[in-house]
Protein backbone atom coordinates (compact mmCIF):
# COMPACT_ATOMS: atom_id res chain seq x y z
CA UNK A 1 0.00 0.00 0.00
CA UNK A 2 1.66 2.94 -0.68
CA UNK A 3 1.11 6.37 1.23
CA UNK A 4 0.28 9.92 -0.48
CA UNK A 5 0.90 13.30 1.20
CA UNK A 6 -1.34 15.99 -0.08
CA UNK A 7 -0.43 19.64 1.23
CA UNK A 8 -3.92 21.44 1.60
CA UNK A 9 -3.18 25.05 0.84
CA UNK A 10 -6.02 26.84 3.07
CA UNK A 11 -6.30 29.38 0.23
CA UNK A 12 -7.45 26.85 -2.35
CA UNK A 13 -8.74 23.61 -0.12
CA UNK A 14 -10.96 22.28 -2.89
CA UNK A 15 -7.83 22.35 -5.66
CA UNK A 16 -5.42 20.83 -2.99
CA UNK A 17 -8.14 18.05 -2.38
CA UNK A 18 -8.49 17.30 -6.31
CA UNK A 19 -4.70 16.47 -5.79
CA UNK A 20 -6.10 12.99 -4.85
CA UNK A 21 -7.28 12.17 -8.74
CA UNK A 22 -3.54 12.25 -9.60
CA UNK A 23 -2.45 10.08 -6.33
CA UNK A 24 -5.36 7.55 -7.98
CA UNK A 25 -4.56 7.57 -11.46
CA UNK A 26 -0.88 6.83 -10.03
CA UNK A 27 -1.42 4.01 -7.59
CA UNK A 28 -5.41 3.15 -8.32
CA UNK A 29 -8.42 3.18 -6.74
CA UNK A 30 -7.36 0.81 -3.47
CA UNK A 31 -3.36 0.89 -3.97
CA UNK A 32 -2.61 4.17 -1.58
CA UNK A 33 -3.54 5.77 2.00
CA UNK A 34 -3.81 9.15 1.69
CA UNK A 35 -2.54 12.00 4.04
CA UNK A 36 -3.14 15.46 4.05
CA UNK A 37 -1.26 17.99 5.67
CA UNK A 38 -3.82 20.39 6.77
CA UNK A 39 -1.49 23.83 8.64
CA UNK A 40 -4.38 25.76 8.85
CA UNK A 41 -7.54 25.38 10.56
CA UNK A 42 -9.94 25.01 7.93
CA UNK A 43 -9.77 21.71 6.84
CA UNK A 44 -13.20 20.58 6.92
CA UNK A 45 -13.84 19.71 3.05
CA UNK A 46 -10.58 17.50 3.70
CA UNK A 47 -12.71 15.06 6.24
CA UNK A 48 -14.02 11.85 4.38
CA UNK A 49 -11.54 12.42 1.34
CA UNK A 50 -8.32 11.20 3.10
CA UNK A 51 -7.58 8.60 5.63
CA UNK A 52 -5.36 10.34 8.26
CA UNK A 53 -5.52 14.71 8.65
CA UNK A 54 -2.17 15.67 10.01
CA UNK A 55 -3.04 19.00 12.21
CA UNK A 56 -0.26 21.44 13.49
CA UNK A 57 -1.93 22.84 16.86
CA UNK A 58 -2.96 26.27 16.52
CA UNK A 59 -0.48 28.55 16.88
CA UNK A 60 2.70 26.46 16.58
CA UNK A 61 3.25 27.27 12.56
CA UNK A 62 2.99 30.57 10.80
CA UNK A 63 1.31 30.18 7.10
CA UNK A 64 4.34 32.60 5.56
CA UNK A 65 7.00 30.79 6.64
CA UNK A 66 7.74 28.13 3.65
CA UNK A 67 11.13 27.10 4.67
CA UNK A 68 9.38 26.06 7.73
CA UNK A 69 7.00 23.89 6.19
CA UNK A 70 9.40 22.50 4.25
CA UNK A 71 11.13 21.31 7.24
CA UNK A 72 7.54 19.67 8.37
CA UNK A 73 7.54 18.09 5.16
CA UNK A 74 10.65 16.56 6.17
CA UNK A 75 9.68 15.54 9.59
CA UNK A 76 6.48 13.98 8.57
CA UNK A 77 8.32 11.94 5.76
CA UNK A 78 10.66 10.15 8.36
CA UNK A 79 7.93 9.10 10.41
CA UNK A 80 5.72 7.76 7.57
CA UNK A 81 7.72 7.76 4.52
CA UNK A 82 5.45 9.08 2.01
CA UNK A 83 5.94 7.31 -1.84
CA UNK A 84 4.64 10.74 -3.06
CA UNK A 85 4.50 14.16 -2.32
CA UNK A 86 1.90 16.42 -3.82
CA UNK A 87 1.38 20.06 -3.25
CA UNK A 88 -0.93 22.58 -5.86
CA UNK A 89 0.74 24.94 -7.50
CA UNK A 90 -0.61 27.99 -5.51
CA UNK A 91 1.86 30.96 -4.68
CA UNK A 92 2.50 29.13 -1.58
CA UNK A 93 2.88 25.52 -2.70
CA UNK A 94 5.38 27.03 -5.49
CA UNK A 95 7.46 28.18 -2.55
CA UNK A 96 7.24 25.46 -0.19
CA UNK A 97 7.98 22.53 -2.90
CA UNK A 98 11.31 23.03 -3.77
CA UNK A 99 12.81 23.35 -0.73
CA UNK A 100 11.01 20.21 0.21
CA UNK A 101 12.31 18.48 -2.33
CA UNK A 102 15.99 19.73 -1.52
CA UNK A 103 15.64 18.06 2.12
CA UNK A 104 14.22 15.24 0.91
CA UNK A 105 16.78 14.55 -1.40
CA UNK A 106 13.89 14.03 -4.02
CA UNK A 107 13.44 15.13 -7.82
CA UNK A 108 10.67 17.80 -8.13
CA UNK A 109 8.33 18.03 -11.41
CA UNK A 110 6.64 21.00 -10.94
CA UNK A 111 3.23 22.58 -12.77
CA UNK A 112 2.03 18.75 -13.83
CA UNK A 113 -1.20 18.89 -15.77
CA UNK A 114 -1.73 15.36 -16.47
CA UNK A 115 -0.53 11.46 -15.11
CA UNK A 116 -0.41 8.92 -17.78
CA UNK A 117 0.58 5.19 -17.77
CA UNK A 118 2.32 3.76 -20.00
CA UNK A 119 4.02 -0.06 -20.14
CA UNK A 120 7.14 0.87 -18.82
CA UNK A 121 4.73 2.53 -15.56
CA UNK A 122 3.45 6.17 -14.47
CA UNK A 123 4.77 9.31 -16.49
CA UNK A 124 3.58 12.91 -15.08
CA UNK A 125 2.89 15.65 -18.07
CA UNK A 126 4.05 19.07 -17.79
CA UNK A 127 4.33 21.93 -20.28
CA UNK A 128 7.74 22.45 -21.88
CA UNK A 129 9.07 25.33 -23.98
CA UNK A 130 5.83 27.99 -22.96
CA UNK A 131 3.50 25.49 -23.72
CA UNK A 132 4.63 24.11 -27.50
CA UNK A 133 5.50 20.84 -26.62
CA UNK A 134 4.63 18.69 -23.56
CA UNK A 135 7.41 17.11 -21.49
CA UNK A 136 6.57 13.47 -20.35
CA UNK A 137 8.79 12.41 -17.12
CA UNK A 138 9.27 9.54 -15.35
CA UNK A 139 10.08 9.50 -11.52
CA UNK A 140 12.80 6.94 -10.58
CA UNK A 141 15.04 6.18 -7.57
CA UNK A 142 14.61 5.90 -3.81
CA UNK A 143 12.89 9.24 -2.57
CA UNK A 144 9.55 9.70 -2.92
CA UNK A 145 7.61 11.22 -6.56
CA UNK A 146 7.40 14.95 -5.65
CA UNK A 147 5.11 17.14 -7.76
CA UNK A 148 2.86 20.34 -7.97
CA UNK A 149 -0.15 19.98 -9.86
CA UNK A 150 -1.83 22.92 -11.95
CA UNK A 151 -5.23 24.03 -10.42
CA UNK A 152 -8.02 22.78 -11.85
CA UNK A 153 -6.10 20.05 -13.87
CA UNK A 154 -8.05 17.62 -11.89
CA UNK A 155 -11.54 16.78 -10.66
CA UNK A 156 -11.85 14.08 -7.57
CA UNK A 157 -15.48 12.68 -6.83
CA UNK A 158 -15.10 10.26 -3.27
CA UNK A 159 -16.78 7.18 -4.06
CA UNK A 160 -17.00 6.30 -0.27
CA UNK A 161 -16.61 8.68 2.48
CA UNK A 162 -13.68 7.87 4.50
CA UNK A 163 -13.61 7.82 8.50
CA UNK A 164 -10.73 10.34 8.69
CA UNK A 165 -8.80 10.35 11.80
CA UNK A 166 -7.18 13.63 12.82
CA UNK A 167 -3.57 13.77 14.27
CA UNK A 168 -2.54 16.90 15.97
CA UNK A 169 0.84 17.54 16.46
CA UNK A 170 4.04 19.99 17.00
CA UNK A 171 6.10 21.06 14.19
CA UNK A 172 9.90 21.11 14.32
CA UNK A 173 10.78 23.85 16.67
CA UNK A 174 11.26 27.17 14.68
CA UNK A 175 14.92 28.13 13.35
CA UNK A 176 15.31 32.28 11.93
CA UNK A 177 14.11 32.15 8.71
CA UNK A 178 14.12 36.12 8.86
CA UNK A 179 10.16 36.38 7.98
CA UNK A 180 8.35 38.72 9.36
CA UNK A 181 4.62 39.74 9.36
CA UNK A 182 4.83 43.29 8.87
CA UNK A 183 1.51 44.30 7.47
CA UNK A 184 -1.57 42.67 6.48
CA UNK A 185 -3.66 44.21 3.80
CA UNK A 186 -7.45 43.08 2.92
CA UNK A 187 -7.32 41.13 -0.66
CA UNK A 188 -8.88 42.98 -3.35
CA UNK A 189 -11.76 40.91 -4.54
CA UNK A 190 -10.98 40.42 -8.41
CA UNK A 191 -12.66 38.14 -10.60
CA UNK A 192 -10.27 34.51 -12.16
CA UNK A 193 -11.40 32.30 -15.40
CA UNK A 194 -11.16 29.98 -13.58
CA UNK A 195 -14.02 30.24 -11.14
CA UNK A 196 -16.23 31.53 -13.83
CA UNK A 197 -19.50 29.55 -15.13
CA UNK A 198 -19.73 30.81 -18.75
CA UNK A 199 -16.76 32.32 -20.51
CA UNK A 200 -16.52 33.89 -24.01
CA UNK A 201 -13.30 33.49 -25.51
CA UNK A 202 -11.69 34.36 -28.56
CA UNK A 203 -8.88 33.45 -30.99
CA UNK A 204 -6.51 34.48 -33.33
CA UNK A 205 -9.80 34.23 -35.93
CA UNK A 206 -11.82 37.41 -33.86
CA UNK A 207 -8.98 39.34 -32.82
CA UNK A 208 -11.11 42.75 -34.08
CA UNK A 209 -14.21 41.40 -32.15
CA UNK A 210 -13.54 41.01 -28.54
CA UNK A 211 -15.47 44.51 -27.50
CA UNK A 212 -18.28 42.16 -28.89
CA UNK A 213 -17.46 39.38 -26.44
CA UNK A 214 -17.11 41.60 -23.67
CA UNK A 215 -20.86 42.93 -24.52
CA UNK A 216 -21.93 39.03 -24.83
CA UNK A 217 -20.25 38.15 -21.61
CA UNK A 218 -21.70 40.50 -20.17
CA UNK A 219 -25.64 40.02 -20.67
CA UNK A 220 -24.48 36.61 -19.51
CA UNK A 221 -23.10 37.08 -16.52
CA UNK A 222 -19.71 35.94 -17.83
CA UNK A 223 -16.23 36.57 -18.82
CA UNK A 224 -14.00 37.14 -21.39
CA UNK A 225 -10.95 34.54 -21.98
CA UNK A 226 -8.50 34.11 -24.71
CA UNK A 227 -6.14 31.37 -26.81
CA UNK A 228 -2.30 31.92 -26.54
CA UNK A 229 -2.56 33.87 -29.99
CA UNK A 230 -5.22 36.37 -29.16
CA UNK A 231 -2.78 37.34 -25.85
CA UNK A 232 0.33 37.45 -27.83
CA UNK A 233 -1.60 39.90 -29.90
CA UNK A 234 -1.59 41.92 -26.93
CA UNK A 235 -5.48 41.72 -27.29
CA UNK A 236 -6.05 40.16 -23.93
CA UNK A 237 -4.13 40.21 -20.33
CA UNK A 238 -2.29 36.77 -19.61
CA UNK A 239 -4.40 36.18 -17.13
CA UNK A 240 -7.47 35.36 -19.16
CA UNK A 241 -5.52 32.98 -21.07
CA UNK A 242 -6.64 28.96 -21.42
CA UNK A 243 -4.74 26.39 -21.92
CA UNK A 244 -1.39 24.71 -20.88
CA UNK A 245 0.82 28.03 -20.94
CA UNK A 246 -2.31 29.55 -19.32
CA UNK A 247 -5.10 28.70 -16.97
CA UNK A 248 -7.22 25.38 -16.48
CA UNK A 249 -10.99 25.99 -16.43
CA UNK A 250 -14.19 23.86 -15.95
CA UNK A 251 -17.23 26.49 -16.86
CA UNK A 252 -20.37 25.62 -17.65
CA UNK A 253 -20.56 27.02 -20.64
CA UNK A 254 -17.70 27.62 -23.46
CA UNK A 255 -18.04 29.55 -26.37
CA UNK A 256 -14.76 29.32 -28.84
CA UNK A 257 -15.00 31.98 -31.03
CA UNK A 258 -11.61 31.44 -34.13
CA UNK A 259 -10.28 29.30 -32.27
CA UNK A 260 -8.62 26.44 -34.05
CA UNK A 261 -8.27 24.09 -30.87
CA UNK A 262 -4.27 23.19 -30.26
CA UNK A 263 -3.95 20.18 -28.48
CA UNK A 264 -2.28 23.15 -25.47
CA UNK A 265 -5.93 24.67 -26.23
CA UNK A 266 -7.68 22.27 -25.86
CA UNK A 267 -6.03 20.47 -22.49
CA UNK A 268 -7.29 23.69 -20.82
CA UNK A 269 -10.83 22.81 -21.91
CA UNK A 270 -10.77 19.34 -20.69
CA UNK A 271 -13.32 19.95 -17.63
CA UNK A 272 -15.87 22.40 -19.55
CA UNK A 273 -19.14 21.14 -19.43
CA UNK A 274 -20.59 22.25 -22.54
CA UNK A 275 -18.61 23.70 -25.81
CA UNK A 276 -20.18 25.80 -28.21
CA UNK A 277 -17.49 26.60 -31.09
CA UNK A 278 -17.86 29.31 -34.06
CA UNK A 279 -15.62 28.81 -36.83
CA UNK A 280 -15.40 29.32 -40.47
CA UNK A 281 -13.61 25.55 -40.44
CA UNK A 282 -16.08 23.10 -39.84
CA UNK A 283 -12.80 20.59 -39.43
CA UNK A 284 -11.08 22.93 -36.67
CA UNK A 285 -9.56 20.30 -34.02
CA UNK A 286 -12.60 22.20 -31.39
CA UNK A 287 -15.44 21.38 -33.52
CA UNK A 288 -14.83 17.36 -32.73
CA UNK A 289 -14.48 18.44 -29.15
CA UNK A 290 -17.66 21.29 -29.06
CA UNK A 291 -21.82 20.17 -28.26
CA UNK A 292 -22.64 22.65 -30.83
CA UNK A 293 -20.35 24.04 -33.82
CA UNK A 294 -21.64 26.46 -35.79
CA UNK A 295 -20.18 27.33 -39.21
CA UNK A 296 -19.29 31.22 -40.09
CA UNK A 297 -18.40 34.73 -39.35
CA UNK A 298 -17.57 35.27 -35.14
CA UNK A 299 -18.99 38.73 -35.66
CA UNK A 300 -22.15 37.36 -37.49
CA UNK A 301 -22.74 35.09 -34.62
CA UNK A 302 -22.11 37.49 -32.23
CA UNK A 303 -24.39 40.05 -33.15
CA UNK A 304 -27.18 37.78 -33.77
CA UNK A 305 -27.02 35.96 -30.88
CA UNK A 306 -26.59 39.40 -28.69
CA UNK A 307 -29.97 40.32 -30.52
CA UNK A 308 -31.81 37.87 -29.82
CA UNK A 309 -31.01 37.80 -25.87
CA UNK A 310 -31.33 41.42 -25.61
CA UNK A 311 -34.49 41.33 -27.80
CA UNK A 312 -36.01 38.41 -25.40
CA UNK A 313 -34.50 39.93 -22.09
CA UNK A 314 -33.22 36.70 -20.71
CA UNK A 315 -30.64 37.54 -19.10
CA UNK A 316 -31.30 37.55 -15.19
CA UNK A 317 -29.57 39.86 -12.49
CA UNK A 318 -27.06 38.48 -10.22
CA UNK A 319 -27.06 35.12 -12.03
CA UNK A 320 -25.84 33.03 -15.19
CA UNK A 321 -28.00 34.29 -17.58
CA UNK A 322 -28.31 31.02 -19.49
CA UNK A 323 -30.02 27.92 -18.85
Amino acid sequence: MKRVLVYIDDEAIGDSIDLLEAARRMYGDDGFEAFALAPGPRCGDARGAFDTILRTREGTLSGFDAARMAVCIEDLHARYRFDAVLLPATVFGRMIAPRAAVRLRAGLVADITDVGRDGEGTFLVRPAFSGRMLAHVECRGQGPVMMTVRPRTFSYAVREPKASRVILFDPPPPEDSGIRLLETNEKTEARDIRDCEVLISGGGGALRYFPLMERLAGVLHGMVSASRKAVDGGVMPRGRQVGQSGRFVSPRLYIALGISGSAQHVAGIKNAEHIISVNTNPHAPICSLSDIVVEGDARAFLEALLEKIEASGSTTEGGTGWT
